[in-house]
């Protein structure tokens, strides 16, 4: 059995998700509950629980303050939030689980696997990567899921991005990288980087783009030499994006 913690400042919310848990990940105990950050603490230290569902706004203190609170990081954590504001793309851009209140059942039980099944090894970074980008005012370094950890990269290195299924191939100057995400998930976190779906395989970094060409369909040139295809509804809107800068 996995022991967990459930951190929420309204019971209601806890009552709920503790009934899923329940319901649909019986491998999870709910060892405990806690209402602030300072209970959440205290249950912490002393239930020592291997997975927390931690709400990210309280009235006393954020889910951050209690994770600063502890060097390493005892235990997984999966956000719950009732907000979708600039905290969630710094989850997201740290490559760990959150869930959107009201929660969803599948949404719950693939981040139960996930929490479940990955190694710890890489946890200390993607917090340090969390923590770095909730202290800047721009969103610095994307957490790259590889086979032996992850890669953190800038937005402004990325050149360019290609679907292949429910995986998205990033391209830097030197290197190609292969992300666990589909291609719409990198665009929803690149929104604000100058990053443009030019077609539903790519995602074009703007800052990159080196030569347009009108010959045989249309395409792109980026710094690295490589090609990108603009789709035809696509075309005016880059045209015009591109005539801004």
């Amino acid at each position: 059995m996995i022991s967990a913690l459930i951190v929420d400042d309204e019971k209601k919310n806890r009552d709920s998700l503790r009934k899923l848990i329940a319901e649909y990940c019986p491998e999870v105990n709910v060892a405990g509950e806690a209402s602030s950050v300072e209970e959440a603490r205290v249950a912490c230290t002393k239930l020592k629980p291997d997975l927390v569902f931690l709400d990210v706004e309280m009235p006393k203190g954020s889910g951050f303050d209690l994770l600063r609170q502890f060097d390493p990081i005892p235990f997984k954590v999966i956000f719950v939030t009732a907000h979708s504001h600039y905290a969630i793309k710094a989850i997201r851009f740290a490559a760990l689980d959150y869930l959107l209140k009201p929660v969803d059942t599948d949404d719950l039980i693939a981040a139960v696997k996930k929490a479940t099944t990955n190694g710890t090894s890489s946890a200390s970074v993607q917090y340090k990567s969390l923590f770095e980008n909730l202290n800047t005012q721009s969103l610095i370094k994307l957490a790259i899921p590889i086979r032996d950890g992850f890669a953190f990269l800038s937005p402004d290195e990325i050149i360019r991005l290609q679907a292949d299924g429910t995986y998205t191939h990033l391209f830097t100057k030197d290197q190609k990288y292969t992300g666990a995400r589909n291609i719409k998930e990198y665009e929803q976190m690149l929104s604000d980087h100058c990053f443009f779906r030019s077609h539903h395989s790519h995602l074009i970094n703007l800052k990159h783009v080196k030569k347009f060409s009108r010959l045989d369909g249309y395409f792109v040139e980026m710094s690295d030499g490589s090609q990108a295809e603009i789709s035809r509804r696509k075309k005016e809107e880059f045209i015009e994006l591109m005539s801004r800068k």
